[in-house]
């Protein structure tokens, strides 16, 4: 469906709750070293619950290698503070990259100022500075599936109605 890219992640908690947002949408989450915790970590797993070996993983040794792969295009949208770009006014496209950098450093911000229409932000008020990253990941995703729907209901009710 999509392409969830989280970009140096440092908070373990963050990652569980994505890789399960990911294996319920049917995304495949990209991981982006260095990670700032070991990803077997107990906390990653706690917070996938018993969805992480359903996980589609995609796991980078750097941000340029994954670069490398899968250049900034109109399938990439840069998830920042550092835009006025609404994610609401984005276009998705199933298969599209949705990149969102570290709790502490967000995207590179040289990759920003290069393509600055691929750039969307979260609105927000003026006392917060940032959204938590899996609450980020969340919101945005979903307006991509909002966008992208048609079908996604019959491939979930299908899937369920096979387990059974």
């Amino acid at each position: 469906m999509f392409n969830i890219v989280l970009v140096e992640p440092q908070i373990p908690p963050n990652t569980g709750t994505i890789g399960r947002l990911c294996v319920n949408l049917g995304a495949t989450l990209h991981l982006v070293k260095p990670l700032g915790f070991d990803i077997d970590d107990k906390a990653v797993k706690r917070a996938g619950l018993d969805y992480w070996d359903k996980l589609d993983l995609v796991v980078w040794e750097s941000f340029s290698d994954f670069l490398e792969a899968h250049p900034v295009d109109e399938h990439m949208h840069l998830a920042t503070t550092k835009t006025d770009n609404l994610y609401f006014n984005a276009t998705f496209q199933k298969g599209d990259f949705l990149l969102f950098g570290s709790e502490t450093k967000g995207i590179d911000e040289r990759v920003l100022l290069e393509n600055p229409k691929r750039c969307i932000t979260i609105p927000m008020g003026g006392t917060g500075r940032s959204l938590n990253l899996g609450i980020s990941v969340g919101i945005v995703t979903y307006e991509a599936l909002r966008q992208n729907y048609e079908g996604f209901e019959k491939i979930t009710i299908a899937n369920s109605l096979k387990e059974k």
